[in-house]
């Protein structure tokens, strides 16, 4: 990439012409035009969360933590590319029309990797789930897609947030001391983003609203300076959370006015500040609280990210039509995306469905019909969405007759103010009689679950949820259903882990859909009928009412996630059944390429891989994801579980035998004790292996087994 030293030169130059006043104007988010050197406006804030947002027409992938559960790097990728593709087109389209307005610019501040540690947090579903190494590889590859790999320029500038440990309540984020200890930050909340510095190169950074262990984290030296800057060598620019820099002296309470946020900023290295304390930059720089050179070198560091993005330049993506924008063949990858996100949960036989042996298809729930409950929170608009009853009547054609009742509204107790308690029950219930198979269609949507200030129904919660529980008036509804007794597919539509222990054993076959993105009909139909197996796996742990969380406040990792859980889940990481059945047969250690079975390595010297062996033992082409799990059994400061180290997203033929490997990275030997300090600590680990983890309860909810290899390290 050039060249980042060239476009630092050409910043620096351009930088040098402006005055005070300019250079300070040129660090806010909606940074004016300065026509006297021929720069034009530029509007900082962009959004691609799953798709271009918030500025019309785009492709509406499913949200990120579905696309976590294809656990596909490649995919993830692609998704990038495709995102940048189309806001490239739409940003030199919005150009040539004069439009220089938000969200029309190419960086977007995307993708949310925070560690998704509570089941409550309203934003976790634009997470990559609850594990750093899935996260941080997942981060890195959509990172790639989106920034290309030109040598020249940018295709696109990726930014990570929200650094760090924000993670809810949404309603105190602004107020919000979070303590971590030095081993949990650097064991769990700091690693996703090392890797998308280091590995994913990213070009931008964002802070979060909350301050980290009495420091503002937009205004942070630990994070920004010692950690990002320091440490990571990162050399992008840094961005502040919307209006992040008024929590400083409003709530924080860590300065005294917004000259006094502005400085403080500005010192630790925010470059660009979304919202309005920046305006106070000329005021803090007469009161001698910040340097002209302070606000030089952020402005340089802006211009840079401008130069790399080929702003003044021609650069390879001028010419791509507006024609790309949601296109067909953008539409088809969308539903192959959302295909491989949908996790089943639970089967008892029933999937996948034969047309021929129905006449009629009750498809019933608030979700059903719902355009907002397949595009989740961050989204743009597409051309073409496909609800989950249009997907299965388009699928079933003439063939079987498909009868619809919403059953209830999702969170009110009628549809409309005159109408009676539960007035659409009776009419779900009538539904279900007539029907030979119901598919309900339950869950949340962006309306109820999401961010802070941005939830229209008023809750008390802000965006998060009180508890694990579907609204009450959808318990009624499932109920009502099941009483009927016809076969009934449950399909769960929302962003995050929610209990039902109550019809695991109730409901034929349980799928989690997630939001699915605009095509989420039709990837669930082809599922229902056959075309397609599901291959999705679990990136979150799903808690069972056994399991007791800790307080929302308490950021320690004791007893949250996977791997410091202490109590049986209902639904594991890393678990989702499919429709073949993928048997892991054999695996070796290979160590520099040769086997290395029970002989000792220096895993920080050698090239450690798995070879392994599968076998589909079914009739059914399938993917399925290979899922390899490290435990320390010496050290002191490992995780009390096992550790994600590697996966790979197969596909695999009915009856075929394939062999893959898998590279098991330094990182998998390392762990962090309670200085925060990373090292390998212990000579004897196991790696797990197989198609889901090596906990008791997915062994049995599968009946499946992993292998088991030992690695014994001297050093």
């Amino acid at each position: 990439m050039q060249k980042r030293e060239e476009a630092k030169r050409k910043a620096k130059e351009l930088v040098s012409q402006m005055d005070i006043f300019e250079k300070a104007s040129q660090l806010r988010y909606d940074s004016p035009a300065i026509p006297r050197l021929k720069v034009p406006a530029y509007n900082w804030w962009n959004e691609a969360l799953h798709g271009v947002a918030r500025a019309g027409t785009a492709t509406v992938f499913p949200v990120a933590i579905a696309m976590a559960a294809m656990f596909d790097e490649e995919m993830m990728r692609q998704v990038g590319d495709v995102i940048a593709t189309e806001g490239r087109a739409k940003h030199h389209a919005y150009a040539k029309e004069g439009d220089t307005g938000i969200y029309k610019g190419l960086t977007f501040w995307s993708p949310n990797i925070n560690l998704f540690r509570d089941p409550r947090w309203g934003r976790g579903h634009e997470t990559y789930g609850e594990d750093p190494y899935l996260t941080g590889t997942l981060g890195a590859s959509f990172i790639k897609g989106l920034q290309g790999e030109d040598e020249n320029y940018l295709k696109s500038a990726a930014c990570v947030k929200h650094l760090a440990a924000h993670s809810g309540p949404e309603v105190l984020r602004h107020e919000i001391n979070v303590k971590v200890s030095k081993k949990d930050l650097w064991e769990s909340y700091l690693p996703a983003f090392e890797m998308c510095v280091k590995e994913g190169n990213v070009e931008g950074a964002m802070g979060g609203y909350n301050r980290l262990n009495d420091e503002p984290c937009c205004g942070s030296y630990f994070l920004m300076r010692d950690v990002l800057r320091g440490k990571w060598g990162f050399e992008g620019y840094f961005a502040s959370d919307c209006w992040a820099l008024r929590d400083f002296h409003e709530h924080h309470m860590v300065t005294a006015t917004p000259a006094e946020s502005a400085a403080l900023a500005l010192h630790t290295g925010c470059d660009i500040n979304c919202g309005s304390m920046y305006l106070h930059l000329i005021k803090a720089l007469t009161e001698g609280l910040v340097t002209e050179d302070e606000i030089t070198t952020a402005c340089e560091r802006a211009f840079t990210t401008r130069y790399l993005l080929g702003c003044f330049d021609e650069t390879p993506w001028d010419q791509i039509p507006y024609s790309v924008v949601d296109c067909k063949e953008h539409q088809l990858f969308n539903e192959e995306v959302a295909k491989r996100s949908m996790v089943l949960l639970k089967n008892n036989g029933t999937l996948p469905l034969q047309k021929s042996k129905l006449k009629t298809i009750g498809v019933i729930g608030p979700n059903a019909d719902s355009r907002v409950a397949l595009h989740g929170n961050y989204h743009g608009t597409s051309a073409n969405y496909i609800t989950i009853l249009e997907g299965i009547t388009r699928e079933v054609s003439e063939q079987v007759a498909v009868l619809y009742s919403n059953g209830c509204e999702l969170k009110s107790d009628r549809t409309e103010r005159l109408a009676l308690p539960m007035d659409r029950i009776s009419e779900a219930v009538i539904v279900a009689k007539q029907s030979d198979v119901v598919v309900l269609c339950v869950g949340l949507d962006e309306t109820i679950e999401g961010e802070a200030h941005h939830i229209s129904t008023g809750e008390a919660a802000g965006g998060d949820k009180e508890d694990l529980l579907l609204p009450e008036v959808q318990r009624t509804l499932i109920e009502e259903v099941l009483k009927v007794g016809k076969p009934t597919i449950l399909c769960l539509m929302a962003g995050s882990a929610i209990d039902l222990s109550e019809y695991e054993n109730r409901c034929d076959a349980i799928l989690m859909l997630w939001y699915p993105g605009a095509r989420g009909g039709s990837a669930l139909a082809q599922i229902l009928f056959g075309k397609e197996s599901p291959s999705g796996k679990l990136p979150i742990t799903f808690y069972g009412p056994e399991n007791v969380l800790p307080e929302f406040t308490d950021y320690s990792m004791k007893n949250r996630t996977y791997r410091y859980i202490e109590e049986k889940p209902l639904y594991p990481f890393g678990y989702g059944l499919s429709y073949g059945n993928v048997i892991c047969k054999e695996a070796t250690m290979l160590s520099n390429g040769v086997e290395a079975n029970d002989h000792p390595v220096n895993v920080m010297e050698d090239q450690l891989q798995i070879h392994l062996t599968l076998q589909n033992e079914s009739d059914i082409a399938t993917r399925d994801v290979i899922q390899v799990y490290c435990k320390n059994h010496d050290s002191l400061h490992a995780v009390r579980n096992v550790s994600l180290c590697a996966f790979k997203s197969i596909t695999i033929g009915a009856w075929k035998k394939e062999e893959f490997n898998l590279t098991i990275p330094k990182s998998a030997f390392f762990t962090v004790d309670e200085e925060g300090n990373k090292k390998v600590d212990g000579s004897r680990f196991s790696f797990y292996i197989g198609t889901q983890a090596p906990d008791e309860r997915s062994r049995e909810l599968t009946d499946k087994r992993v292998l088991e290899l030992q690695v014994n390290h001297v050093s």
